[in-house]
């Protein structure tokens, strides 16, 4: 809720957002998140405590909830401080789509140059980044999270921030056990070479169909074209017609007829550490461009906020745990006395492509994409009301739409895609690259 001046005030329940709204006290400021505005009252004339923002970051999604804190008197007249979730916030990172579409473009780049040049020596790897540099699917996480924090601090009255702050272990995580100081000295490969300790995990044997005696390629598990790693749990030994047979088809395809096989090829493989990874690279600079925001940021264990989602038997999620974020002392009382019944999902989109063209598999141009992302006054990504007059989806519908140069756009929504015309279309909120949907907590 905002002042006449647009100053933050306290969030309200949406039973007094209505009555405000119907009392004309109120108009409409942003449709997702809700906000309303008054039109009656300064920041100077309201009662404005301030709430806490607590974030708990994620590789493929971010838990953010608005919290407030007050001090009570429990049966026994002791004071205890009680926590109420206010709104929840569940932000779905797209940063694996970046990757693969990064990767794309690199294929797209080698074939062209590979074809239409002449040979050319690799470029010296001299290049140098700025300190704090993030590959683009690891900067995204850090933008997103800032974008939504930095958002959620204009429309509420935020006065600290509290985040999860969270190393992982990868060696640990690798050989799924805790480790000792020496242990941490010697890895897997400590003392031999990929291939000869392949060959004596696999006896010298192909590991798909255990031929001897000939000669052994290494090959992928995952396949480095679906994601797989260089990591030594992710290789295997495989003769040249399984290697060929196998091609980049998952293992779980390839001996989709042969699980007892499969079982004991995939009990060598081990935890991807894709994720660990991405936090372990992000943590710092989320930290740091959350204090731009101008607020006293808190950072906490994740032990800690796993000790207060057990405490107050809560399931595990990134709201919830976003909502155990900080410090509470269970001994003296403290607790969580309200959860939010619905969840806002705000998922990743971006702002369309840059491209002029789209290419098919292969990286040619397949068809022209228009010069101009407008049409009829929409863009793709707006937030629309539907009006359908008639026909299987009449009535009136919200999502998002997608535009066409013909002026009959498809709008998606949670329960199907639709296409409707211009004219039967209502501009709710201008698209900002996010995609919006609610669920229970």
């Amino acid at each position: 809720m905002l002042s006449k001046e647009g100053d933050a005030l306290m969030p309200c329940h949406p039973a007094r957002a209505r009555e405000l709204l119907g009392k004309g006290r109120a108009v409409v400021a942003r449709q997702v998140p809700f906000t309303i505005r008054l039109k009656d009252r300064a920041r100077a004339e309201s009662e404005v405590d301030g709430v806490q923002l607590r974030i708990d970051p994620g590789s493929k999604g971010t838990g953010l909830a608005l919290t407030e804190e007050k001090k009570e008197a429990d049966e026994q007249g002791a004071v205890v401080t009680v926590r109420r979730g206010l709104v929840a916030v569940e932000l779905q990172h797209r940063g694996d789509q970046i990757h693969r579409s990064m990767q794309q473009r690199a294929g797209y780049r080698h074939r062209r140059r590979s074809a239409n040049c002449r040979y050319r020596k690799p470029r010296s790897n001299n290049r140098t980044r700025p300190t704090g540099w993030l590959p683009p699917s690891l900067r995204r996480r850090v933008d997103t999270t800032y974008s939504q924090a930095a958002r959620l601090c204009r429309y509420a009255p935020v006065t600290e921030i509290h985040i999860e702050r969270v190393a992982f272990d990868t060696h640990a995580i690798s050989e799924g056990r805790a480790l000792t100081a020496s242990e941490y000295q010697q890895g897997t490969l400590a003392g031999t070479e990929a291939r000869a300790y392949l060959r004596a995990k696999w006896n010298n044997a192909c590991a798909y169909c255990d031929a001897t005696g000939v000669p052994l390629n290494i090959d992928h598990l995952r396949p480095r074209s679906r994601g797989g790693s260089n990591r030594i749990s992710n290789l295997v030994l495989a003769c040249a017609p399984c290697n060929q047979a196998k091609n980049n088809t998952p293992v779980e395809i390839f001996l989709a007829e042969r699980p007892d096989r499969l079982a004991k090829i995939l009990r060598q493989a081990r935890t991807p550490l894709h994720d660990a990874t991405a936090m372990n690279a992000t943590r710092w600079q989320l930290m740091e461009v959350l204090g731009a925001l101008g607020r006293p940021v808190n950072p906490w264990s994740g032990a800690r906020t796993k000790w207060n989602r057990n405490a107050m038997g809560l399931d595990k999620t990134h709201t919830l745990d976003a909502l155990c974020v900080g410090r509470m002392d269970h001994e003296r009382g403290d607790a969580i006395v309200r959860l939010p019944e619905r969840v806002l999902v705000v998922k990743a989109t971006g702002r369309g492509s840059y491209a002029r063209t789209t290419p098919d598999r292969y990286g040619f141009p397949r068809l022209r994409r228009a010069r101009v992302k407008r049409h009829f006054g929409y863009a793709t990504g707006d937030l629309v009301r539907a009006v359908v007059p008639a026909g299987k989806w009449a009535g009136v519908w919200t999502g998002r739409v997608s535009v066409r140069a013909t002026g009959r756009h498809s709008l998606t929504m949670s329960e199907g895609r639709i296409d409707v015309a211009h004219r039967n279309l209502q501009l709710l909120q201008r698209g900002d690259g996010y995609g919006y949907a609610f669920r229970s907590e």
